[in-house]
């Protein structure tokens, strides 16, 4: 698919088409100059996009502000562009009143659930949370559930739901294998609903490659469930957020127990990695189009080499290999106009 940057860094050239792109970028902003088309990025501030499709509609849910808000939009590229709702915020002196991280919006055994890492203002206090919603509608208020604890119960960020075809779930997040923050490996442990994890955890991932371990302590985080059919990968973000090596790595399910380490393949080499315009890709989402034709990833780059955690929120379509794993390709550079999803 060709696509085409508008760069205001041309020369004295530059053609009257350029000319025009660009002209049609200031006007109408960077969420798109012309009908049909979008101008990465989506969101110019932002990390941790968790985005998920209900129906017609695609749901956004962030930490915003002490609290976690929830924001509705009928195109994947309108995603920054309308009012969100506070939906929950923790009471003041509890273990899970500060430094809300990455909240994921999944709608579960017909109710929707909000999981979120949450602390009392101390990092070595990060554990999981869950919320319920009371309506069908993820902009009405959510309740406090509880904590997602496995055993044993340890420092714990970005947790995500594995459903299996089933129906069995599996709860799935980063966390340190003592008390201390030595490294952040991924872990995986059994649900026996939607806000209950029972029995141990088992460790599906550590940073074992040399391409994880850019920025200490080293970092395994971020998991993330993509399916194909019914072929399973789990997605994560490796190396330090805050450097310009953070990247995609890849899990691969080759069947049997996934509670079963051995039930896994690991990526030798990452799937989605920085390029000379685009810094620190990571911690992504994965929706398909409106006419689900297109899978689209939505994801967080640093605005610029060295920006660390100064990061906006941009997103792609992607393909799929001959043997069926995600063709992520490079991140497109932001400025680059590109066809809006299928069946806007």
């Amino acid at each position: 698919m060709q696509r085409l940057r508008c760069d205001p860094g041309w020369s004295h050239g530059t053609t009257l088409w350029r000319l025009v792109m660009v002209l049609g970028v200031a006007v109408m902003g960077w969420r798109g100059w012309a009908a049909g088309t979008f101008v990465n990025p989506i969101v110019p501030t932002g990390a941790d996009p968790w985005v998920v499709r209900r129906g017609d509609d695609y749901y956004f849910c962030q930490s915003r502000a002490g609290g976690i808000g929830v924001l509705r939009a009928s195109r994947l590229q309108d995603l920054g562009s309308n009012e969100w709702t506070e939906v929950w915020r923790p009471p003041p002196g509890t273990a899970y009143s500060k430094e809300l991280w990455a909240p994921e919006l999944h709608w579960l055994a017909d109710r929707w659930y909000i999981y979120v890492a949450a602390d009392d203002g101390d990092n070595a206090n990060h554990r999981m949370y869950v919320l319920e919603g009371t309506t069908a509608d993820p902009r009405d208020p959510f309740k406090f559930r509880g904590k997602m604890a496995a055993t044993p119960d340890r420092w714990a960020i970005d947790g995500t739901v594995l459903r299996l075809p089933g129906g069995q779930l599996y709860f799935l997040w980063s966390g340190w294998e003592g008390t201390e923050n030595v490294a952040q490996d991924l872990y995986i442990a059994r649900m026996e609903n939607p806000w209950t994890v029972v029995g141990a955890r088992v460790r599906l991932s550590r940073p074992d490659h040399d391409w994880e371990r850019r920025g200490k302590p080293w970092v395994n985080e971020g998991p993330q469930v993509l399916w194909n059919g019914d072929q399973l990968f789990v997605i994560y973000s490796a190396s330090g957020s805050w450097t310009d090596d953070y990247c995609f790595g890849q899990l691969r399910w080759t069947g049997g127990d996934p509670m079963n380490r051995d039930s896994w393949s690991k990526s030798a080499h990452p799937v989605f990695a920085k390029t000379g315009e685009v810094f620190g890709p990571g911690h992504g989402s994965f929706v398909k189009s409106r006419d689900g034709k297109e899978d689209w990833l939505i994801y967080h780059a640093a605005k610029h080499s060295g920006a660390g955690w100064n990061r906006m929120i941009l997103m792609q379509n992607f393909g799929w290999n001959p043997d069926g794993s995600p063709r992520f390709g490079i991140p497109v550079a932001p400025g680059t106009v590109m066809p809006t999803p299928s069946g806007e």
